[in-house]
């Protein structure tokens, strides 16, 4: 029987395309300046270097957060030397590179739509492989010591860890960096795909140190053969399964940033770890009474990974209805030329720009337009939302003279003889 994900030890190897309706107060779109339209009556494209205004408190809680992280990483990487050795830890570390190249290949196709700062996503990765796993190591010697004096039987205390313990510790973990990351960087937290993604870095970062714990081990403990085989199910035929856990937290909180109010991500949190825990405990346990894995696999574990990739693919489309109906607005009043927001908002059109704009030699000045055009449209979908208050309105302002100087770039690049 292929074994579970146990707890770390080495002890055992509202409708998300929301619109101008119901929000009368959202202050209206102030029409772009003669020189703008001018230019935007026939399509164009542009970009300019971001002047974002420095938050010192936000600036000051990230470097607190990243030694905190740090910090974590540095003991979880003692702790495995220690249990594994040099050798353990090396081996089972490049293994443990190959499920999350696959994992990172994932989320990449995930956030290419409205890509997060990549400061977010480092953080949310070394939450994942450092503090999630730390919680992990530290509430699992508690709650063994409990358990072995408790009298149950070794069937008995074996199940606890794999199908209660470890996922309650372990979703708890890995959800409370996603929980972080809400109220650190809202402005970036827009919908369910941003959550989805946060949660995803989270737990591929968790499973990646997990991975290096169970490779490792293997090599220590077992045959070549057997090490091989516990690569190919962890490593090849699941890499995505603590992703697939935690990204029941990250859609819930991913969901209730839409609206205002810090307790809506607290309460979210709390519905997503229900179905995040039961996922996780169903995964862990059904393989204690199931003899054949691999058919176990193909009938219920394949169908949940297709089921789970068609649901964001679904999310995928809402974001580009999102920006597709936010950008018209501002196209009705002269900031974009319908082309322009046809482009913008079509995976097609945006790969078309992106050949034209390598072809003259711009391809920086498109990739931002295109980024800072999808940003401009969520700073719309925030304000529509009411939730301003964090500095919807100040983004939109900087957005739309960052799109306005690189459509004027463009242009230039297009009038110019080639």
């Amino acid at each position: 029987m292929v074994e579970p994900s146990p707890p770390l030890s080495f002890s055992r190897t509202p409708d998300y395309t929301a619109t101008a309706t119901g929000h009368a107060e959202a202050p209206p779109l102030q029409s772009a300046p003669a020189d703008v339209q001018l230019e935007t009556a026939a399509p164009q494209q542009g970009v300019a270097a971001p002047q974002r205004r420095t938050n010192v408190a936000l600036v000051i809680a990230s470097v607190i957060g990243f030694i905190a992280a740090s910090l974590a990483l540095l003991f979880v990487l003692a702790y495995l030397f220690v249990g594994l050795g040099a050798a353990g830890v090396v081996i089972g570390g490049v293994m443990a590179l190959v499920p999350l190249a696959i994992v990172f290949w994932g989320i990449r196709w995930i956030d290419r739509w409205e890509p997060e700062p990549r400061g977010a996503l480092v953080f949310a990765f070394m939450w994942g492989a450092g503090v999630s796993v730390l919680i992990a190591l530290v509430i699992d010697a508690e709650i063994q010591n409990v358990i072995a004096s408790a009298g149950l039987g070794g069937f008995g205390v074996e199940f606890f860890g794999y199908a209660v313990q470890a996922p309650i510790v372990e979703e708890v973990g890995k959800g409370l960096g996603v929980l972080l990351l809400f109220f650190a960087v809202r402005r970036h937290f827009d919908g369910p795909v941003d959550g989805i993604v946060y949660s995803a870095w989270v737990a591929g970062g968790f499973a990646f140190t997990e991975n290096i714990l169970y490779f490792g081990a293997e090599l220590l403990s077992s045959s070549t053969a057997s090490t091989l085989e516990v690569f190919f199910v962890r490593g090849i035929m699941s890499p995505f399964a603590h992703v697939m856990f935690t990204a029941f937290i990250g859609a819930a909180i991913g969901y209730a940033a839409q609206k205002p109010g810090w307790w809506r991500g607290v309460v979210a949190f709390g519905v997503g770890l229900v179905p995040a825990v039961l996922l996780h405990a169903f995964w862990n346990g059904v393989l204690f009474f199931i003899s054949d894995f691999y058919g176990y696999y193909v009938l219920v574990q394949v169908p949940m990974f297709v089921i789970a990739v068609w649901l964001v693919s679904l999310l995928r489309k809402q974001e580009q209805r999102i920006t597709a109906l936010r950008l018209a607005e501002y196209a009705a009043v002269g900031w974009f030329h319908e082309q322009e927001v046809a482009m913008l908002s079509n995976p097609a059109g945006r790969r078309a720009a992106m050949a034209w704009a390598r072809t003259n030699g711009v391809a920086p000045v498109m990739k931002a337009f295109i980024r800072d055009s999808t940003s401009l449209a969520y700073a719309r979908q925030r304000i529509l939302g009411d939730r301003d208050t964090i500095g919807a309105q100040a983004d939109e302002a900087e957005l739309l003279r960052r799109v306005a100087a690189s459509r004027h770039t463009l242009r230039g690049t297009a009038s110019s003889p080639q």
